[in-house]
């Protein structure tokens, strides 16, 4: 019995197949705008030119062939029945001399004998097939051909009642054989055709792919060198964008580093003050209290100034890992604790040197106060830079993971993220990769703790 159920299953059958394929099509092509604008221009010619030629050599190629095939059997036919009807000499020579000057022909007439055995017929030869078929029809005599033996010619061999008639044809004459010319026009026209294609796409791609790198350095922090919109309209109009976003942006980050620097500023000089007058005051018990508080007041503006400084631009240069790494060593001996490195790939990175130094030192600091043991592995290609972070700390709690990132948060029942006691430090830390370009996440550690993980472009 047939059910609504399986009747949809028959119906998402095919789907499902054209599913599959068009994911197995879209793995194998090239992603990039210029090998598809390519393609796009390229697989129609390819298509065109496969069907063009395919009509041609079904219908003209062949059928040029027969008949010039039919009109050298016709030949042939004509000079057997003259062979055959009317008296000859003994040497055949006034016929030799007609097929040879009116029918441009070669033949001989040999005693009679056995016709040599059938050669293998070609694969691919049209001819052999095409000629054995007007033979056939036309004379209705045993006969053997030869169309490969020699490239210019063609040799016919027909068995008479007493004697043989052998025929050397000119290939020309039986065989469309200047069809190649076709072949050859149409070939080196879409060759060409398709040279000043990739010579135009490649002026439209270039302006793109300026943009794209651009918009890929300013991600990373670094700003572009001369660029500017050119190209086509679309694609002038969005590097004007670009541009005009780009100017928002440092804009934008322009006034908020120097918000956050004059209201530190500001309240360092009242600080400032405070001391001073907590310092004429004398040692007063009564004023210890007020000493821890601007002291903890002091602590948390340098953290706020740590944080300015970081949207402060810094030109890009060569860090090498090892030695970063190599001072979080002695930092974490010093301390007592267990620390441990690898580095996979290139030592040398191209990041802002200060920014990123901070970066991995915050993360590591972090792990130092409260975890005793930490493994840093750091992968280098040729396109990612990813430093993995492993502690055997108390950890953070998954649903706090994204919270701890933002400025100011502090858990206070799993560890304070900054040494300072601010919140700032992870904040701090995911501001740093995504000014490079990437991003700090935080996961389960193998060894128990918290994985912090950094991954910037390379």
């Amino acid at each position: 019995m047939v059910t609504m159920d399986s009747l949809r299953r028959e119906d998402r059958a095919p789907a499902a197949g054209w599913r599959w394929i068009v994911r197995w099509l879209r793995r194998r092509l090239p992603t990039g705008l210029y090998a598809r604008s390519l393609l796009i221009i390229i697989i129609p010619m390819v298509l065109l030119q496969s069907v063009v030629a395919a009509v041609f050599m079904e219908r003209h190629w062949q059928m040029v062939t027969e008949r010039l095939s039919l009109a050298v059997t016709r030949d042939i036919a004509a000079i057997i029945e003259i062979v055959e009807t009317y008296p000859q000499n003994s040497d055949y020579s006034e016929i030799i001399r007609i097929a040879r000057d009116q029918l441009n022909l070669q033949i001989s007439i040999e005693p009679d004998g056995d016709l040599p055995p059938p050669r293998v017929k070609p694969f691919f030869s049209i001819l052999d097939g095409i000629l054995s078929d007007e033979i056939t029809d036309e004379i209705h005599r045993p006969f053997w051909i030869d169309t490969v033996g020699n490239s210019n010619l063609v040799e016919i061999r027909i068995k008479l009642e007493n004697k043989i008639l052998r025929v050397l044809a000119k290939r020309s004459q039986t065989y469309a054989s200047n069809t190649h010319i076709f072949i050859v026009w149409m070939v080196g026209t879409s060759l060409v055709l398709i040279g000043i294609s990739i010579l135009f796409l490649r002026g439209q791609i270039r302006p793109i792919l300026m943009l794209a790198r651009a918009a890929e350095s300013f991600g990373k922090g670094q700003k572009p060198d001369n660029f500017y919109p050119r190209g086509a309209d679309e694609v002038r109009r969005a590097g004007l964008a670009f541009i005009l976003m780009r100017e928002r942006i440092e804009r934008q980050i322009e006034q908020r580093t120097a918000m956050l620097s004059g209201v530190s500023h500001d309240l360092r000089t009242i600080l400032t003050r405070f001391k001073l007058q907590l310092a004429l005051a004398g040692d007063n018990p009564d004023l210890h209290g007020l000493n821890d508080d601007v002291n903890d007041m002091q602590t948390m503006l340098e953290a706020y100034m740590a944080f300015a400084r970081g949207e402060v631009e810094e030109d890009v240069g060569e860090l090498k890992l090892s030695e970063i790494f190599a001072k979080l060593e002695s930092d974490f001996v010093l301390h007592g604790k267990k620390f441990s490195y690898s580095i996979e790939g290139d030592d040398d990175i191209s990041v802002r040197p200060n920014a990123f130094t901070r970066l991995v030192t915050n993360l590591a600091s972090n792990a130092r106060r409260y975890a005793n043991r930490l493994d840093i592995e750091a992968k280098h290609n040729a396109k990612w830079l990813t430093v993995i972070f492993d502690d055997d700390g108390p950890g953070i709690p998954e649903r706090n993971r994204e919270d701890v990132f933002k400025p100011f948060f502090r858990l206070d029942t799993a560890r304070n993220l900054d040494a300072s006691g601010t919140g700032l430090g992870l904040a701090i830390a995911r501001d740093i990769a995504r000014s490079h370009g990437g991003n700090v996440t935080l996961g389960d550690s193998p060894l128990g703790g918290l994985r912090a993980t950094i991954r910037i472009p390379a």
